[in-house]
C-alpha cells in the first residue's frame, strides 16, 4: 500500500526532552519530522488561507539551485498568482486532500500521488477543493535555457500510473519512479521518487555535482552522509550539497520511499553568480 507521510504541525509540550535529530553540517542538512512545528510555518503574499515549511533555499556555498516547500492549504484556500517570478519552473507533488490546478485555463484534480510540472513561464493556479487541507511539495528552480533545445512540456500525472524503473542487477530491490525521461535534455532538473524494498541498499558511496533534496515519504533508512551514518524515517527531510558522499540501507518492515531533487543535463557555470569570471 502507498502511503506519504505529511506533516501535521502542532507543538511539543513543555514535558518532552530535547532529543531531537537535527543538524546542520558544512556537507548537509537533516530536519528531522519532529522540526514541523507551527512556529516554523511562514506565508506567502498572494496565497490564501496557507501555511507552509520552508525547507530548502539556494545558499551560497551549500545547494544552490533550488527551493523547496512542505504547503499546507486550507478548503477553499489557495493562489491565483502563485509565484511572480516568471523565470520559475514548478514540481508539485501531493501527499493528501485534493487541489484543483489550472494551466493555461486547463483545470486538472490533484490527489495523493499527484505530480505536476509547471515549466517556466506557464500561468497556473491552484485551489483547495477537498474536505481537508491540501498538502503537497512544491519545488521551484530558475529555469536554464539550452542553445537549440525547447522549453518542456508540462506534465500531469499520478504516480501510480508510472511504471517503477529497477536499477540493473538489484533483484528489484531499488527502483525510481521517473515522471521525465533522463535522455529528455529539455529538462534541467529531475524530481522523482526512489523506492527501497527493506535490504535494499545503495552499495557504495555517490560522490557527484548534483544538489539533492531528499524528502523521506514512507518507511526508514540508515544513511550515509559525507562520513556519517544518520537514522532517518518518514517526514524527515535530508538537505545534500554538491559532492556530499551518500549512501543507504533500507531497514524494513516496510518499503523505504523518498521524493528526490536533482539538478541534471546541463553545463558547469563557468562566469555569473556561483562561479568564476566576469558575467557577459
Amino acid at each position: 500500500m502507498t502511503q506519504y507521510y505529511a506533516p501535521k504541525g502542532g507543538l511539543p509540550p513543555q514535558t518532552q526532552l530535547m532529543t531531537g535529530r537535527a543538524v546542520f553540517t558544512p556537507s548537509y542538512a537533516v530536519i528531522p519530522k519532529g522540526c514541523f512545528s507551527d512556529i516554523v510555518t511562514s506565508a506567502l503574499p498572494g496565497w490564501r488561507d496557507t501555511r507552509l515549511w520552508l525547507i530548502a533555499r539556494p545558499m551560497s556555498g551549500f545547494s544552490e539551485t533550488f527551493s523547496q516547500y512542505v504547503m499546507e492549504v486550507a478548503p477553499g484556500g489557495g493562489s491565483d498568482a502563485p509565484d511572480p517570478e516568471d523565470g520559475a519552473e514548478h514540481w508539485l507533488f501531493f501527499t493528501e486532500g485534493q487541489a484543483t490546478l489550472t494551466l493555461d485555463g486547463q483545470n486538472h484534480v490533484l490527489q495523493d500521488g499527484s505530480y505536476a510540472y509547471i515549466p517556466a513561464g506557464t500561468r497556473w493556479t491552484l485551489q483547495a477543493t477537498g474536505q481537508t487541507p491540501a498538502r503537497f511539495h512544491w519545488l521551484r528552480k530558475l529555469y536554464e535555457p539550452a542553445p537549440g533545445i525547447a522549453h518542456p512540456d508540462p506534465i500531469i500525472t499520478n504516480e501510480r500510473d508510472v511504471a517503477l524503473s529497477f536499477m540493473p542487477g538489484t533483484n528489484n530491490v531499488w527502483g525510481t519512479t521517473r515522471f521525465a525521461d533522463p535522455a529528455d535534455l529539455r529538462h534541467d532538473a529531475h524530481v522523482n521518487i526512489v523506492t527501497f524494498q527493506p535490504g535494499g541498499t545503495i552499495p557504495f558511496e555517490e560522490t557527484h555535482v548534483m544538489e539533492h533534496g531528499l524528502y523521506v515519504l514512507q518507511g526508514k533508512a540508515v544513511y550515509k552522509l559525507n562520513q556519517d551514518w544518520v537514522e532517518v524515517e518518514a517526514g524527515d527531510f535530508m538537505w545534500l550539497r554538491a559532492y556530499c558522499p551518500q549512501a543507504c540501507y533500507a531497514a524494513g518492515p516496510g518499503p523505504f520511499r523518498y521524493l528526490l531533487y536533482k539538478d541534471v543535463n546541463r553545463h558547469a557555470k563557468l562566469r555569473g553568480p556561483g562561479a568564476f569570471g566576469t558575467p557577459r
